[in-house]
């Protein structure tokens, strides 16, 4: 699949669309694992929230909203991103669904403009150690 390019991001009537085009965004790669999870009795979720730049190498993409999912594996909800593909640092759940729409950080009737938009995620750094 090839992950498609900011501002070009259009909404899907279905998986199968993302499957055939072989081409998608994050909430795309996350609904159709979620799809095959579920076609061969693996329970599975939608996940949405944020995912930062903390340890990758330079040049920084903008951090921004992202999906995963997680599947019920060996007795417990594991973590895939299927757009990523790899472990990341910092990433900060929002909400967990059965697909987009029941976890949807934002909903608008009418007319809106989004006129500024910014995540940051920074790891916590620790002056002493913590007791608890």
């Amino acid at each position: 699949m090839t992950h498609r390019v900011k501002g070009v991001d259009c909404y899907r009537t279905a998986v199968f669309e993302a499957h055939q085009e072989s081409t998608g965004v994050c909430r795309d790669y996350a609904h159709l694992a979620v799809t095959l999870c579920r076609a061969m009795n693996v329970p599975a979720r939608y996940c949405t929230g944020y995912i930062s730049d903390v340890g990758l190498p330079p040049p920084y993409a903008p951090m921004d909203f992202c999906a995963w999912f997680e599947a019920h594996l060996g007795g417990r909800w594991q973590t895939f991103d299927p757009r990523n593909n790899a472990p990341r640092t910092g990433r900060v759940l929002m909400a967990r669904g059965r697909d987009a729409t029941d976890v949807a950080l934002s909903n608008a009737f009418g007319s809106a403009a989004l006129v500024k938009f910014a995540v940051v995620c920074e790891p916590e750094r620790l002056t002493e150690p913590q007791v608890r």
